[in-house]
């Protein structure tokens, strides 16, 4: 199976998209040998980096997984997506780690995707260390990176290593726990020279190594008595404590240096084989008797029963669907089966793989911590729990991030719309964030997800991999008309006379409006004998079918009331399908009369900005015709809740992301109907006429 549990470490690399993360996974593949050269994500060398719309882009869309050796530990690590409208697979893939790296850049600093993908880590309390990236670049700053990293999270942040210069300058880092300096090839190679600290930069790093060993002491009861009667702490002592403060989240280790050099990159790995914890050092995982729903407790053993949970879906057309899934217990063998608890069916497989990249190399079996893939799984899914089928456990798997984005979709060729809504149910396998629904009030089919970039890739992925191209196009909005008065005494005779047996009915109807979202009522009021009761089904129906095109635009009519206290009928000419139209045209003509008007969607925003874009947002919120429900602080973002007409955010992303230098972001639900301002209704009216008269 590989190596010993407590020789296992699993971690993902998290961070604003564009800090490095994808560079620093080639970093380490590549000083632990399993590449022979330094993959660049600008050349689209990466390993880590392979979908075609990752090169075009240069980002990372998906989480990306592999291992590596280091001192005869094993490294599962993920490279996670940081670009906003892909920070689900980020969430989802998180569930399967033991630990997490930060980056920053250096020139950039905190960002708001930086304390997102903090916060991911928070919710699964997570050990983590930041690594201050991009350290030889213009205007980098590792002090100033620092400070904002302790003002913009409660733990405190405490470097394990010092830039020996920055910008071009740049050459390498000091270790504070070894008191040695690292200075560094320029052929990105990764090798350095062990020296002595630089005169200049001693009493710096004696400073700092003080401040590390005060934070190191206080992780443990018994380090800090030591350390306050004046003990010197062993090099034993300080790795115990290192290891206990790391752990418990008593703080985090800081380091520093370029990924894309290759420089600063080995004591991170150091530091996560010696200080993070073996899926042993966590917590047993907590899940639940899916028959009894009593609690089960379930630790990192080989000889425990087995468990797991799925926590990514590759679908493939030619390889066919691919499960990724972390192992929390006991041991999985090639060729066998398990129980899929989530939908309680057996599970038969063949081969068991270690992901590399877009590759993927077969094993025997595997442990606790370990991420192993399996092809051509019938019923499993993401976030599905798998088990021993004689011992089922069911894990709590943590929930996909809301889509805040909707675009009607369709097939770009007449034929093709089979082929493209089951290749967009095949992607959605992959991203959970995607759905597919048909508009009720539109009929339109429309395409969820996190951002316009998110269903743009999707639109691609469904070009490339199954051949069939689709358009978004805005989505219709769902307008509705409704009556402000009330009219009484609104009368309709249909009489059609062409030999032989006519048409006759006559109906009397008094319409109310009803508050907002009430609906639609239907009140037979007949006293006498004028209509007969037979024909009371068929008015109902009249009504319910010409409610569903309102006089106004055509869009459905809701929140009134209708009375039908009187009509008249005829022995031989009256019939179900007189009274049906009669009281179609009635209650148009009840509408027409109690002055309609056209209801609005209005959707509920969550606006998450940095406080000094905060004026900005809530102007052009007030632009849109927004209403400003609240505002809350969040780190240093502020996060505004707004009502606005959907009708002017349709296209929000764009302009939201121009405001605030990409650094905003936000969800929206649909919320309630408003009536709309009169001119704007006039202009939706003409535009739904101008067609029809052009046709």
């Amino acid at each position: 199976m590989g190596e010993k549990v407590s020789q296992i470490r699993s971690l993902a690399l998290i961070a604003h998209g564009g800090s490095g993360k994808t560079s620093l996974a080639e970093a380490m593949l590549f000083n632990s040998g399993v590449t022979n050269r330094l993959g660049k994500v600008d050349q689209g060398s990466a390993v880590m980096d392979f979908e075609p719309e990752e090169l075009r882009r240069q980002v990372s869309i998906s989480a990306s997984f592999h291992h590596l050796p280091w001192k005869k530990h094993i490294l599962h690590i993920v490279d996670t997506p940081g670009d906003v409208n892909f920070l689900t697979d980020t969430k989802l893939v998180l569930q399967g780690v033991d630990s997490a790296v930060l980056l920053v850049d250096a020139t950039d600093g905190v960002k708001v995707t930086t304390e997102k993908v903090w916060a991911f880590a928070d919710e699964l309390q997570l050990p983590r260390a930041v690594f201050v990236n991009k350290i030889e670049r213009e205007r980098a700053d590792f002090e100033q990176v620092l400070d904002r990293l302790n003002q913009t999270f409660s733990v405190k942040c405490v470097p394990m290593t010092l830039p020996i210069g920055q910008e071009h300058a740049f050459k390498g880092v000091v270790d504070l726990f070894r008191m040695k300096a690292y200075i560094y090839q320029e052929d990105e190679s990764g090798k350095f020279d062990t020296t002595d600290i630089p005169q200049e930069m001693a009493d710096r790093a004696q400073e700092m190594r003080e401040s590390l060993i005060e934070f190191i002491a206080e992780s443990d009861d018994e380090l800090l008595e030591k350390y306050l009667e004046g003990q010197e702490l062993s090099k034993e002592d300080l790795q115990h404590g290192l290891k206990t403060g790391v752990k418990e989240m008593k703080f985090v280790p800081v380091f520093v240096g370029s990924a894309t050099r290759n420089m600063g990159v080995q004591p991170l790995l150091d530091a996560l084989v010696d200080c993070f914890p073996s899926p042993q050092d966590r917590p047993s995982i907590k899940g639940k008797n899916p028959i009894s729903g009593e609690e089960i407790m379930r630790p990192a053993d080989e000889t425990a029963p087995f468990s797991g949970l799925v926590i990514k879906t590759i679908s493939d057309p030619y390889a066919g669907k691919l499960n990724v899934i972390r192992i929390f217990s006991g041991t999985l063998e090639a060729d066998s089966s398990f129980y899929n608890v989530s939908k309680e069916q057996r599970e038969k497989f063949g081969q068991l793989f270690f992901m590399e990249g877009k590759n993927q190399s077969s094993i025997e079996s595997a442990g606790p911590g370990e991420i192993v893939a399996i092809a051509k799984l019938k019923v499993t899914s993401t976030g599905d729990t798998v088990s021993d089928e004689n011992h089922p456990v069911l894990y709590q798997a943590v929930s996909p991030l809301p889509a805040s984005i909707a675009y009607a979709l369709a097939a770009k060729n007449k034929g093709d719309e089979e082929k493209v809504f089951s290749g967009i149910l095949k992607l959605t396998e992959e991203d959970p964030t995607l759905r597919l629904e048909r508009d009720k009030r539109t009929y339109e089919i429309l395409l969820y997800g996190t951002g316009q970039i998110h269903l743009e890739v999707a639109i691609e992925k469904l070009k490339r991999k199954y051949g069939v191209e689709a358009a978004l196009k805005p989505p219709k909005i769902p307008y509705l008309e409704t009556v402000t008065r009330e009219k009484k005494g609104v009368v309709y005779r249909h009489k059609k006379q062409s030999g032989g047996r006519g048409q006759f009915a006559e109906v009397h109807f008094d319409i109310y409006p009803k508050p907002r979202g009430e609906g639609y009522e239907f009140d037979e009021a007949l006293v006498g004998m004028n209509v007969p009761r037979n024909f009371v089904p068929a008015v109902e129906k009249g009504i319910d079918e010409a409610k569903e095109k309102g006089v106004l635009a055509g869009y459905p009519v809701v929140d009134f009331r209708i009375r039908f206290y009187d009509g008249k009928s005829h022995e031989v000419d009256s019939s179900e399908m007189a009274f049906k139209i009669a009281a179609s045209m009635c209650f148009k003509k009840a509408v027409q009369e109690a002055n309609p008007i056209l209801l609005e969607p209005i959707m509920k925003m969550e606006v998450t900005v940095p406080d000094e874009y905060m004026g900005d947002v809530i102007g052009d919120l007030n632009g849109r015709r927004g209403r400003v429900l609240g505002m809350k602080s969040e780190g240093s973002n502020q996060v505004i809740t707004a009502h606005v007409a959907m009708s002017e955010v349709l296209r929000y992303q764009p302009d939201l992301t121009s405001i605030t230098g990409g650094r905003g972001s936000f969800t929206m639900e649909m919320d309630h109907y408003e009536p709309m301002p009169l001119p704007l209704q006039e202009k939706v009216i003409a535009e739904v006429k101008e067609p029809a008269e052009e046709s």
